[in-house]
């Protein structure tokens, strides 16, 4: 949960920051989050958050 939680909160930053730079408009980027929200709705919504979850793991495993 926390994983996501963060997620979320990134895209919402990078979101805004696109939006106030002008390289989206305000338009495209709510049919964009709605066909995000959608989209974890659907079937589709348990798989991509295994795939994200395994990444995010993957990438907590490597040590520098």
């Amino acid at each position: 949960m926390a994983i996501s939680l963060s997620v979320v909160l990134l895209l919402l930053i990078v979101l805004v920051v696109m939006i106030r730079g002008g390289s989206i408009k305000a338009g495209p980027a709510v049919v964009a989050a709605l066909f995000g929200f959608f989209l974890a709705s659907s079937g589709l919504g348990p798989t991509i958050t295994k795939v994200l979850n395994d990444i995010a793991a993957a990438i907590s495993r490597i040590s520098f």
